[in-house]
């Protein structure tokens, strides 16, 4: 099954349980990033918090979350995937509960740093974990399973957090995840024995991580801050240019950080990974748009209008891990294309939404988007585990993971900056929900013409080697 040093031997990890275990995590992280948006406004009246400090409470997380993965997933190559894991999973826990206590913004601030942190180190080994215990030919429908589960959590935080913060207070979405966490504890510290060591006795490129990180962190910051800070464009390209040296240094070293011989080398991973990205920017930014156009276009209260978000969420659900076995018996490129044509029609659909737009278009354009977005997913993911050797499969899990961040802030950035540009700073009212279907409309466009991108990726076709590599 996996070629890792130390890796447990074959049948000795119960696969179900593994699967429940990364499934849970992979629900909870896209959760956290959805979901916690929604509840900003009531954290900020309780705490007095400005703009600033509301934005920094998403950037934080966001940015440990996606910066930390590559350097985590390399650390967990080095010294164990399961110790880096479950070192997450405690993370996660403390933090997540301390921010349901705490008493002011700045310590909310803080724990979200170390929530995302906990995150990044669970995210960069779980899928490696459950790539090394699953053969190739189960592992599409496991991926399309756990594939399931995270687009779940990303498409429904947003109508979850609405009503738990509704009925009980945003406290209560960071202390509903905490007897989650812990069950996820307690089954790998007593059911997962041994520990899976991709690359024992490389050294690991500490520098580097420095420099990765601060480079990300200013194109982070600059990205973000787009309609707050005038030459944020500076500091975001600033942050660019700090990743393409960081780049250049790494494909120089023979244990690098991350390994860009493969970037370059492995078309067919490269490429997956940006369509990982193109499809979770999409995602996410259509379900940022129908929550408003829902809201204050339609006129829908905020649980009404979670009823009708759980269209596209449920649909991924179901379709993943169908998607995750037609991959195990088809060429998993081809239906992950399939399920990205589907995505594009979609939507290419939103643009005719206007206010006149009846229910019944709208839920066909949810279900085109749920079905596509669930079709695409575990394919995918199979493509990018398989295209690399087992002792790669850290960083491959972590280059993923990463992906998928990047797409959430991508699909963040596009929003915010189109809605500023047509509104400024002026609250989405009655008075002026024309301005933003106009913006809505620029933003699926945008999404649209990234579908089409993502489909020439996804066709693209694999190396003979690289078919040998997901072949097993």
């Amino acid at each position: 099954m996996s070629n890792d040093i130390q890796a447990p031997a074959a049948g000795t990890i119960p696969a179900s349980l593994v699967l429940f275990v990364v499934s849970c995590v992979q629900f909870i992280t896209p959760l956290m990033a959805s979901s916690v948006g929604i509840a900003l406004p009531a954290i900020g009246k309780e705490f007095g918090a400005s703009a600033a400090q509301l934005s920094l409470v998403q950037v934080t997380y966001i940015f440990a979350l996606a910066g930390l993965m590559i350097p985590l997933g390399r650390f967990a190559d080095i010294h164990g995937r399961k110790l880096i894991f479950n070192l997450g999973i405690v993370m996660a826990i403390i933090s997540t509960l301390a921010i349901g206590f705490t008493t002011s913004i700045e310590a909310f601030i803080f724990f979200r740093f170390f929530q995302g942190v906990g995150a990044a180190m669970i995210n960069s080994t779980s899928l490696a974990i459950l790539t090394s215990v699953f053969p190739p030919e189960r592992r599409g429908r496991a991926l399309g399973i756990v594939a399931g589960f995270a687009y779940f959590g990303l498409a429904a935080g947003p109508s979850l957090a609405g009503a738990v913060t509704t009925q009980f207070g945003w406290r209560w979405l960071f202390y509903l995840l905490v007897p989650l966490q812990v069950i996820v504890l307690i089954l790998t510290l007593l059911r997962l024995k041994g520990e899976w060591v991709g690359a024992k006795g490389e050294s690991f490129g500490w520098s580097s991580s420095v420099v990765y990180l601060i480079s990300l962190l200013l194109l982070v910051f600059g990205a973000t801050q787009f309609n707050v800070i005038i030459y944020a464009w500076l500091v975001a390209l600033a942050g660019l240019a700090g990743i393409v040296l960081f780049l250049k240094g790494e494909e120089k070293k023979d244990n690098a950080l991350l390994d860009v011989r493969l970037l370059k080398e492995n078309r067919s991973f490269t490429l997956t990974n940006i369509a990982t990205l193109i499809n979770y920017g999409a995602s996410f930014g259509v379900i940022f748009l129908f929550v408003l156009y829902l809201q204050y276009v339609k006129g829908l209260t905020a649980q009404q209008a979670g009823f009708v978000l759980m269209v596209t969420p449920c649909l991924q659900a179901i379709f993943s891990p169908i998607a995750g076995r037609w991959a195990d018996i088809y060429s998993p490129r081809k239906v992950a294309t399939i399920g990205m044509a589907i995505c594009a029609v979609g939507l290419f659909g939103t643009l005719l939404m206007d206010e006149a737009t009846s229910f019944i278009t709208i839920i066909v354009i949810m279900v085109l988007l749920g079905v596509g977005f669930g079709i695409f997913a575990s394919p995918n993911l199979k493509v990018v585990m398989g295209c690399v050797e087992p002792r790669h499969y850290g960083t491959a899990s972590s280059i993923s993971g990463t992906m998928r961040t990047g797409g959430i802030l991508a699909g963040m950035v596009i929003n915010t900056a189109v809605i500023s540009l047509f509104m400024g700073d002026e609250p989405i009212t009655g008075a002026n929900y024309l301005e933003y279907l106009k913006s809505m409309h620029t933003c699926m466009t945008i999404f649209a013409l990234m579908s089409v991108v993502g489909i020439g990726l996804s066709r693209f076709k694999e190396r003979p080697q690289e078919v040998q590599l997901q072949a097993g």
